[in-house]
């Protein structure tokens, strides 16, 4: 995942003075957020030469719903990590799917699904996550979703895109089709469902957990940001940089799953204060009176101290476990060498998500 420096990018855009000059200052950010410039009246735009041209706020087609058509399934025996082909509407996606050892027919095995970062694809995310280890020894399913160029030139998911945000359009429909297909050929407890990402991943995987509670029974968001934080380029630059948005009058979700947010406190890419606003936005609807809050403080046998805050309500159900790991930036905690921004020194992300996970089915009814 491309670093974003949020400094240099503020710096250049002091010296864009004069007629014309906010124009380039706006397709600079734009530029950085991997989307195609806009043009603004008056002001024709030359298309990046690593952006395909795509239309900005492209509207969500008709046949953009939940479901979608395989276009090549290879075998995919226990043990395998396999990429899968299929036709979403007028696109052709990819995903990946681990599938474990342990899978048998008729058994019904949990999910994970794991939203890469910018730049990054399946097989990175896999190899620094190590996600797939520990799937393997538990039984997990897990899936990866592939962002394409034509999607987002820095590969990033479009979490900041008002039709990216909704259910049944855009890349949560996207998302939610490519879960249910891998349930229509593999035996997934359909209460055993997860989904987890980081940077534009976890902002994604917040947003999948808003719109989709009958689908995702808990969320993992690892230097992520709040889902709705952001409604176009400017607020999406805003909110990595300070934070979102006052969020007190933002409209209430249908739900609020179980959420994991780890967020390293010197992450210079997105603030630090987008995973306090995560926690926040989950337990916001739950009184004060009923929220029972406990914090622990401890060392990761690599070095890196972290802070756990664990948020329950008066039944002892968690809705909330924050991590904050001291001094780590813009990576996975805990994460392999083997991958892109990782930072092994932290407590294992992977690990305490999924142990957050499993201690988390969704709930009947």
């Amino acid at each position: 995942m491309k670093k974003i420096d949020i400094a240099q990018l503020l710096r250049n855009g002091t010296h864009f003075n004069g007629v014309g000059q906010l124009v380039k200052a706006t397709h600079s950010i734009q530029r950085t957020l991997g989307i195609q410039p806009i043009a603004m009246p008056g002001q024709p735009v030359a298309p990046s030469p690593t952006a395909p041209v795509r239309p900005r706020w492209n509207k969500p087609a008709a046949n953009d719903v939940e479901d979608a058509v395989v276009v090549d399934r290879s075998p995919q025996p226990a043990g395998s990590f396999t990429r899968i082909t299929l036709r979403h509407g007028h696109d052709v996606r990819h995903y990946k799917l681990f599938v474990p050892t342990t899978a048998s027919a008729g058994t019904p095995l949990p999910l994970v699904v794991m939203l890469h970062g910018c730049t990054q694809n399946p097989d990175d995310f896999a190899a620094g996550t190590g996600m797939n280890t520990l799937a393997g020894q538990q039984g997990v399913l897990v899936l990866y979703p592939e962002q394409t160029q034509t999607g987002n030139a820095n590969h990033c998911w479009n979490w900041f895109r008002p039709e990216d945000q909704q259910r049944g359009s855009g890349e949560p429909a996207l998302l939610a089709a490519m879960v249910r297909d891998a349930m229509q050929h593999h035996a997934v407890d359909p209460a055993r469902i997860y989904v987890a990402g980081l940077s534009a991943g976890g902002a994604m995987a917040a947003v999948l957990g808003q719109q989709y509670p009958d689908l995702f029974a808990a969320v993992g968001v690892h230097s992520g940001l709040v889902a709705g934080g952001a409604h176009d380029v400017m607020s999406a630059f805003s909110a990595m940089k300070n934070g979102a948005k006052d969020q007190r009058n933002a409209p209430r979700p249908v739900s609020s799953v179980p959420t994991i947010v780890f967020h390293g406190d010197a992450d210079s890419t997105v603030h630090p204060r987008n995973g306090e606003q995560i926690t926040e936005a989950t337990t916001r609807y739950t009184p004060a009176s009923a929220l029972h809050s406990s914090t622990h403080q401890g060392t990761a046998p690599a070095g890196r101290s972290y802070t756990r805050t664990t948020h329950r309500s008066a039944d002892g159900t968690v809705s909330t476990e924050q991590w904050t790991v001291h001094g780590s930036g813009h990576a996975w905690s805990g994460g392999k060498a083997a991958g892109s921004y990782t930072d092994p020194q932290g407590p294992d992300a992977s690990a305490e998500m999924l142990r957050f996970f499993l201690a988390h089915p969704r709930k009947a009814g």
